[in-house]
């Protein structure tokens, strides 16, 4: 090792060491996963127990994964911004969008993506929680310290569903969104590069920015509670009553609070990585095409989506429309966005995956109906 030269622990050629770095830097984190866990299997007999622990769960873990597409580019643009303004802005849109699903679908606030008109559920409220229902949020959790873009919708409401359809329209409907998102950012970002690369070039920009961004994005976080907002309300009876309501909606707005004061933590990375994402405007232009697919989604059909293939759809077509347009040689440019685009939807994947499992562990009915298809 040459003279001066700071020894990494990261540079080591043993694996298994770097896996014992990791450990020791998240040691605090591991120990919550595990007490988690242990609470989990202690509160699985017990009904009440299980559906606040697992909802407990479900509201930061499903925050704090989402936030790289709802709130990321919103967080990325304003750092400069007072975290507890963002917080109170984001949190009082919020509270609003759910207290008017409470009040006018008499009791749902999930604006009947759990709960069909007829009073039926394609994701019924367990008599019993599983031990595998109420880690999934656990599962998600981790999988969010490892800066993966999973799919919150696969991941928590798959445990819950009926049978398999449950799961298949949320995959038909979350796959469209995606193909659609690729295909509206590619044309947006390649059709409008030059224009883009004229006007934004400058680092200096008009204020009004500042209030067209958060427009969009407060409709756009506003346009995300009404689709995703289920993924944490599936553990709680399918009407809340006065009680259930109040302790829903402030654990969320509480943990809002907690993810603006952590800047989005280890996920917005998957953000703050993209080409000029930073840049109010660049932001804004994401955040708009995104807030379009979304409500069409939301008014075409009451089935669940996940909105991350979305989000990396939106992102994904950014990304190969900028490197394609560029006129720099060489193809540098193309290749990192190439890379970019496989691992996020490669994680993606490992989500759809881990979420068909946990379903099959935690319903029979699922569980046989994959075998019979299997064999």
């Amino acid at each position: 090792m040459a003279k001066g030269k700071k020894f990494k622990r990261s540079d080591r050629s043993r694996p298994y060491l770097n896996i014992l770095d990791f450990m020791v830097q998240e040691k605090a984190f591991l120990a919550i996963v595990i007490v988690g866990i242990i609470m989990a299997g202690i509160f699985t007999g017990n009904k009440t127990a299980a559906m606040w622990l697992g909802f407990f769960f479900a509201a930061y873990a499903t925050v704090a994964n989402d936030s790289i597409q709802s709130l990321g580019t919103f967080i990325e643009s304003n750092k400069a911004k007072r975290w507890w303004i963002l917080w109170l802005y984001v949190g009082t849109i919020f509270l609003g969008v759910v207290s008017f699903s409470w009040f006018y679908f008499d009791g749902d606030v999930t604006f009947q993506r759990l709960l069909k008109p007829d009073g039926t559920s394609p994701y019924p409220h367990p008599e019993s929680f599983s031990f595998f229902q109420i880690i999934a949020p656990l599962v998600l959790l981790i999988l969010t310290r490892l800066k993966m873009p999973v799919s919150t919708t696969f991941l928590i409401l798959s445990v819950f569903s009926a049978d398999t359809s449950g799961i298949t329209s949320v995959v038909w409907k979350s796959w469209t969104g995606y193909i659609m998102a690729f295909i509206l950012s590619f044309l947006v970002w390649y059709l409008s590069y030059n224009f883009i690369k004229k006007y934004f070039k400058s680092r200096k920009f008009n204020h009004s920015w500042t209030i067209v961004q958060w427009i969009v994005s407060g409709t756009l976080w506003g346009v995300w509670v009404m689709q995703d907002g289920a993924n944490i309300a599936v553990f709680l009876p399918r009407s809340l009553d006065t009680f259930q309501f109040i302790v829903f909606a402030l654990t969320i707005f509480g943990g809002l609070g907690l993810l603006f004061y952590l800047r989005g933590d280890k996920i917005q990375e998957v953000v703050s990585e993209k080409s000029r994402i930073s840049d109010i405007r660049a932001a804004t232009l994401v955040d708009l095409t995104y807030v379009i697919l979304l409500i069409y989604k939301l008014f075409i059909s009451t089935v669940p989506m996940s909105t991350t293939w979305v989000f990396l759809g939106i992102i994904g077509g950014r990304e190969i429309a900028i490197s394609l347009a560029r006129t720099k040689k060489g193809k540098k440019h193309r290749k990192k966005a190439g890379k970019m685009i496989f691992k996020d939807f490669s994680y993606a994947m490992i989500g759809l995956f881990v979420s068909v499992a946990l379903a099959a562990a935690a319903n029979k009915s699922i569980r046989d109906q994959i075998i019979n298809a299997i064999f």
